[in-house]
């Protein structure tokens, strides 16, 4: 039997799906998401599916969905169909001369990883070298109207057994929010994000956070402001995570140069897919770095990626694989991923290890692509 794979076709797919509660950032305010699904065949009829997760507008990366669509359907497509491969790190040298575009590359990636390990009949996660057969699930909250309305919303999540908790940040939405959701829960693990919305006129607020026991400080400063972040760790003892700053193992690199972080989160989507994100745990491993995976809010295609990584050893940190149901009515895989008290079992089964509801898909496209 030939180890060979060869992709016979590709496919798009745009799907636009509503959230089942608002989810606001530091930049704006979202109620659907807009994902490409990528659909790769080989020449035997085994299909490995991806997910592009780029956000719709240019606030948390340049990349957007029509961007995304752009650069998948006119150069990451065309440069591996009719293309033979062993393993799927091999797939990315096929677009090598194609720069940035992480976003794009992930769905494809991902789409490659998921097809080899069904048509060897492995689970992703063993495919990737995973270890752990479950997964603690964090969450991942954003502003709310007030206060009030926060802390009903933490109160929701952690009844669901989630034992770790993201508040989402913005300068007049920092302190005082932290405040009350650390005194109404004092032993939760609580972290923060700012998607780099801060500068360095904002530090006392972000030191003044120094005191609530926040397992993490993620992303304060602009994504190419290592210094200021190096900077800021230096005075406070809270980790400093990055999440938009590392989107090649390069900029990983520059970063533990300079002392930029203690966290690193790795997104599937950001790092360019799963190829690039296992490359960066084991250099966090390396380094003593602690690495979690967090999210985009995948459909359950890149969700399920999302698990598969994060069964490898070096995640211990709780990871941004909740369930379904947080984000969803009905997701575009069955059975839908499920949290029992925060925890994710990781799928046995071959490939994704769910099965690709086609119909729903279908059914929520509002446009397509193949080759």
């Amino acid at each position: 039997m030939s180890t060979e794979l060869k992709i016979a076709a590709a496919r798009l797919h745009r799907v636009r799906m509503p959230l089942v509660h608002e989810f606001q950032t530091s930049s704006h305010r979202k109620t659907y998401l807009e994902h490409i699904l990528v659909e790769l065949e080989d020449a035997s009829g085994a299909v490995g599916w991806g997910e592009i997760a780029s956000p719709s507008d240019p606030y948390y990366a340049p990349e957007t969905v029509d961007t995304c669509w752009h650069i998948a359907s006119h150069y990451l497509l065309p440069a591996v169909i009719g293309q033979t491969w062993e393993r799927p790190e091999q797939v990315p040298q096929l677009w090598a001369k194609v720069r940035g575009n992480q976003f794009a590359k992930a769905g494809v990636d991902v789409a490659a990883w998921v097809l080899w390990s069904s048509a060897h009949g492995v689970p992703l996660a063993e495919a990737l070298g995973g270890t752990r057969t479950e997964v603690v699930a964090g969450v991942s909250l954003g502003i709310e109207p007030t206060i009030d309305d926060l802390l009903a919303e933490v109160e929701r999540q952690t009844v669901a057994g989630y034992p770790r908790v993201k508040l989402k940040i913005a300068p007049g939405w920092d302190v005082e929010p932290v405040r009350a959701v650390r005194a109404a829960y004092p032993e939760l693990d609580l972290h923060v994000d700012a998607n780099g919305i801060y500068t360095e006129d904002h530090l006392p607020q972000l030191r003044a956070l120094d005191k609530f026991g926040l397992t993490m400080i993620e992303q304060p400063f602009a994504p190419r402001d290592l210094l200021a972040h190096g900077r800021l760790q230096r005075t406070i003892s809270t980790p400093i995570c990055l999440d938009e700053s590392i989107e090649t193992l390069d900029d990983l690199e520059t970063a533990l140069s300079v002392g930029a972080l203690q966290v690193l989160n790795i997104k599937v989507s950001r790092m360019g897919g799963l190829t690039a994100a296992r490359a960066a745990h084991d250099r966090a491993q390396h380094a003593g770095i602690a690495v979690w995976c967090g999210g985009m809010h995948e459909f359950g295609i890149g969700r399920l990626a999302n698990v598969a990584v994060s069964s490898l050893p070096g995640f211990t940190l709780p990871s941004d694989v909740s369930a379904s149901e947080k984000y969803y009515a009905r997701d575009i895989v069955e059975p839908a991923v499920v949290a029992v008290q925060g925890v994710v079992q990781v799928p046995k089964a071959t490939g994704l290890g769910h099965t690709v509801d086609t119909e729903l898909i279908a059914a929520n496209t509002i446009a397509t692509f193949s080759l």
